[in-house]
């Protein structure tokens, strides 16, 4: 699909502030563009280190590529020391580190990646020792991965609680989730180098009207942007043109005063399962711009991070009926790599094509309705969520879009 002002432009001002910040620490002369951080200590190494024969050799031609760091436990003293030991090394090596920030109190709705911090003040004090550890460092940090996708007892534009209502909680746990993601967009965006990028959810999930509103409510005026497809599996041809209607969604909202219950979205005007019919959204777009009076500016507008570690084949679609909830978010079969990550995304509404879910680990134990404990698709006990996953690294290699040059 034709991207309007996108295509063969690099995102010159984030490529700009990273330079800046790495000019810093060398003369001049020295710096040149930096490249994505590939961790040698990272959890696809320690992975091989517990693997043998072709399972062990797939891990560490993947840790050959930069993926990210996810900070998801413990105290603030050792967040702070694991992000200092990260940050410290990607300096020295020239490089971006890609941190994600995943200990938001009631994370994951309790379910597979169930955990976070015990309350708000503790988090914003785990949040302030990942901030002490970064300094006045350069980093890209992902800003609580389904942190603005799943809220606890929230309501949607429309009025209708969503499904994350946990027991014991009420409609002020949706407020505290906002208070909670302000406060630490405030913390990091002290930071002089940092990049930070909100939950934007996925061309297969929210409608940009409904992601536009929850991204401002949580400041995302003061972040780079947000981030998209975590964990998920939206080939390109979906995910960068919704990265372009939530960025001009958010422009509408806040230059033009729109509802944002009237941004255009993935399935209306469009309809869904056609992306052909995608660029009667685009239209739409533009007659908004018009209709308000409003220019866009994508340089200007807040830009995406789109996670292509899983999406070289798009999204799974199960036989229809099969399953009583087929969880095709869950390890789905026939995946392949995407993009290998780069800060050059050639769009002026995307920033950086990164591996943000770490290739290779399981989303957990995906029963798709079933009694368990063996993924009915897969025949296989899958892994916890995190732990390595052989079958799965194996398929991602094999089925990568576009190919791997070699292994």
């Amino acid at each position: 699909m034709r991207q309007p002002g996108g295509e063969g432009t690099m995102t010159r001002f984030f490529i700009a502030a990273l330079l800046a910040s790495f000019a810093i620490f060398a003369p001049a002369a020295a710096v040149q563009t930096p490249s994505l951080f590939v961790d040698t200590r990272s959890t696809t190494v320690e992975a091989a280190g517990r693997l043998n024969g072709p399972a062990k050799d797939d891990a560490l031609f993947l840790a050959r590529f930069p993926s990210a760091s996810w900070l998801a436990y413990g105290s603030p003293d050792i967040v702070e020391a694991k992000a200092r030991d990260i940050v410290s090394r990607a300096l020295a090596a020239r490089q971006v580190p890609v941190l994600v920030a995943y200990n938001i109190p009631y994370r994951d709705c309790a379910l597979y990646s169930a955990g976070g911090a015990a309350d708000s003040g503790a988090y914003h004090d785990w949040i302030g020792g990942l901030a002490r550890g970064i300094g006045d460092r350069s980093a890209i940090v992902i800003l609580e991965p389904d942190g603005l996708g799943v809220i606890p007892w929230h309501r949607t534009l429309t009025g209708e609680f969503e499904g994350c209502r946990p027991e014991g909680q009420g409609e002020a746990a949706a407020a505290r989730r906002y208070e909670e993601l302000r406060g630490a967009v405030a913390i990091l965006s002290a930071l002089p180098n940092v990049h930070i990028y909100l939950d934007g959810t996925g061309s297969g999930w929210l409608a940009p009207g409904e992601i536009a509103v929850r991204l401002i409510r949580a400041d995302v005026a003061k972040a780079s942007g947000f981030f998209l497809n975590v964990s998920n599996f939206e080939s390109d041809d979906r995910i960068i043109p919704y990265a372009r209607w939530v960025s001009d969604c958010i422009a509408l909202v806040t230059r033009g005063g729109l509802d944002p219950r009237e941004c255009p979205s993935q399935f209306s005007p469009a309809r869904f399962e056609e992306t052909a019919s995608w660029t009667a959204t685009d239209a739409a777009y533009d007659r908004l711009f018009a209709k308000l009076r409003l220019t866009r500016a994508p340089d200007q507008q807040k830009h995406a991070v789109i996670d292509t570690s899983r999406n070289g084949q798009g999204s799974w679609y199960p036989p229809a009926g099969k399953y009583r909830d087929a969880e095709v978010w869950c390890n789905p079969p026939g995946r392949g790599l995407g993009r290998l990550p780069s800060l050059e995304s050639g769009n002026r509404y995307v920033d950086a094509f990164l591996w943000i879910k770490v290739p290779g680990e399981s989303d957990g134990a995906c029963l798709r309705g079933t009694a368990g404990p063996v993924d009915p698709e897969r025949s296989v006990e899958a892994p916890p969520a995190g732990q390595w996953f052989a079958a799965q690294a194996r398929e991602l290699i094999e089925l990568a879009n576009p190919p791997l040059a070699s292994e």
